[in-house]
């Protein structure tokens, strides 16, 4: 090693922090990427797919509470009640079904995030710690992946 490398090589931990470190590094292995993927498609997808759930009677009818909830709390821009109140209500079965099998997780996860970008800009402003937290989820599958339990990585898929 050039002396260069040397002066920003920590040296080697000993005591405490040699332990702290071995802590870290079986942490680490223990709680893989893969885990935390299956734990976040999960999470995520229960979260979309519940709401969703409210919104519809029978498989997938829109109550006309839902069409009221639109018209009249979630009034988001540009598109009309009656659309608006379709399209989240259908990507929220859809999507978190796609996310929780690991099926185009990448995609899906952007999904969510772009609905919870929606819902933080436009309905509820107040709870950016919610909507935090959700968009934490869906940027880690976005960036990460579903991990080895998914379909994704059955296809071949990163």
């Amino acid at each position: 090693m050039n002396d260069f490398a040397a002066a920003f090589t920590a040296p080697a931990a000993t005591g405490p922090r040699a332990a702290w470190n071995r802590f870290s590094d079986h942490a680490s292995a223990w709680v893989s990427h893969h885990l935390l993927a299956l734990c976040a498609r999960i999470a995520l997808g229960a979260i979309f797919f519940l709401s969703g759930r409210t919104k519809v009677e029978g498989f997938l009818t829109v109550t006309e509470g839902t069409y009221a909830l639109f018209r009249e709390e979630y009034r988001v821009p540009i598109l009309p009640p009656e659309v608006a109140a379709h399209l989240a209500t259908y990507a929220e079965h859809l999507l978190p079904a796609l996310l929780v099998a690991g099926l185009l997780t990448r995609l899906s996860a952007l999904g969510l995030l772009g609905m919870t970008a929606v819902i933080q800009l436009f309905v509820y402003p107040d709870a950016w710690p919610t909507h935090l937290s959700w968009a934490t989820l869906a940027l880690y599958l976005a960036a990460r992946g579903g991990g080895t339990g998914s379909i994704d990585r059955a296809l071949g898929l990163r």
